[in-house]
Formats: structure tokens, sequence, C-alpha cells
């Protein structure tokens, strides 16, 4: 079974402390995952050392960056380098995030050179793709999330691939309170296995896990991760709340 994963992003939240708090709360609750299932926390660069120490002795938890710099070193004030990451043993990344693409401007070659960069290091990309609400409405949103892939994603071969999850994020549905229906995640998350497996053949496609990001909560997550293409979550806001991110951990198929 591809591994199901409830991933937190924390963004731009939360003090040490609180973060801290937050940590051993979750970890108190002991709830166990199965072989197949993994929950990752995205926490603020500051805090990965401190994350990673509370997660070590744990049994399929985990802890990633919310972001590397697309260069391995060099005279970049204020970046943070895969090579670093790698170096506090941290084990993935979440690169392309929509917030990332429309405030910083990022773009697909700068995370395919992202993608090499933390595959050099054996850290492993939580790539996010998704349409705004415009291509959505334009009927556009599979073609646009298929160039995102291809630009990124398709220089790599099978095997580095299987090294990289997926996140479909419909940026329409990211903190606003929509949130695509589990019929529409899934025709996404199907619609992303299909371009993985012509470009790298239906045996690697069907082991990548794909995620879907946008608004998920516990009142809808144990529905979204019941299709059969979603295998867990990237999730925001409601990461940020112990009752509603154990829930979510819960709904893992």
């Amino acid at each position: 079974m591809r591994k199901q994963i409830a991933a937190a992003n924390w963004k731009m939240n939360l003090t040490y402390q609180q973060g801290e708090k937050l940590l051993n709360d979750i970890l108190k609750a002991k709830i166990s995952l199965s072989d197949h299932q993994e929950t990752i926390f995205a926490v603020p660069f500051p805090y990965l050392i401190m994350a990673n120490s509370e997660v070590a002795n744990e049994k399929n938890y985990s802890v990633a960056a919310q972001n590397c710099y697309n260069k391995k070193s060099g005279a970049y004030t204020g970046e943070v380098s895969t090579e670093m990451l790698h170096s506090i043993g941290i084990r993935y990344c979440v690169i392309g995030h929509s917030e990332r693409r429309e405030y910083f401007s990022e773009t697909n070659e700068q995370l395919a050179t992202k993608t090499d960069l933390l595959l050099e290091q054996g850290i492993q990309p939580i790539f996010c793709c998704g349409e705004s609400l415009s291509v959505r409405e334009a009927g556009t949103q599979n073609t646009f999330v298929e160039t995102q892939l291809r630009e990124s994603l398709f220089h790599l071969s099978g095997d580095q691939l299987k090294n990289v999850i997926i996140a479909y994020e419909p940026i329409w549905a990211i903190g606003t309170g929509k949130t695509a229906t589990a019929d529409q995640a899934q025709e996404m998350h199907a619609h992303i296995r299909s371009v993985l497996a012509t470009q790298f053949g239906n045996d690697i496609a069907s082991e990548i896990s794909i995620l879907y990001g946008g608004s998920v909560k516990a009142a809808n997550a144990k529905d979204i991760f019941s299709r059969e293409d979603v295998d867990g979550g990237l999730v925001g806001g409601a990461s940020l709340v112990t009752d509603e991110f154990l829930a979510i951990i819960q709904a893992l198929k």
C-alpha cells in the first residue's frame, strides 16, 4: 500500500514555546501509526532541531523543512541549503507551495533545481502543485497542473521520482474555508497519477503518494482521504489545533 501521510504545515505561525507544546500534546496522544502511515511536521527553520528531537523516538513521525534554496551554497544571506538540512537530519522538505509561488515568484524551473538538490542529499521533496480559481473557472486546471509536473519533475528517473511526494493544493481552497469536494480531489489526484504513468509507467505512478491540501479539517478528512488516489493531506490551519490534527491523523487509510 502507498504511504498514507498526514503532513502539518505550520507556515509562519507559533512561537518556539507554542510549537514545542503543540508537538508534545500531539505526541502524548500516542496514536500508533501502521507501517504504511506517517505523520510529518513542516515547521519553521528555527524549530527544526527541536522538532526533530521531539519525534526522534516516535515510530513514523518525522519533520520537514518548509522550503530550501535552489543553490548549493554561497553568498545568499538568509537562505537555507539542502546540505544544511541534511546536516541536522531532516528527511523531508516542502517545495513549491502556492504561497512560495505567488509571494516569492518561484518558478517551475527553480523547483526542478530544488528537487535535484534535495534528492542529492537524500531528502524527500513534498512537491506542491495546484491551480488558482481563475484557472479552475476556465476549466484548464488539468493542463495547468500537468505543466507544473512536466517542467519540475519530468527530468527525473523513475527511481528518483519514487522519492518524491506530491501535494495537490487547489489554491482557491487554501485558507479560504472553501474545500474541493472529495470527488474533485479524487478527480485531480487521478489525473496527476495518469500524467505520471504516461511518463514513468503505471508501476511507478502507483507508488507515489499524492496528498490533498486545501482547508483539510477533522470534519472532512475521512471523506477526502477515503478516495482511491488521495493518500492523506498537507494540512495548514487545522494542524495548529491539537484535537483537529489528531483527528486528521486518525482519518488516514
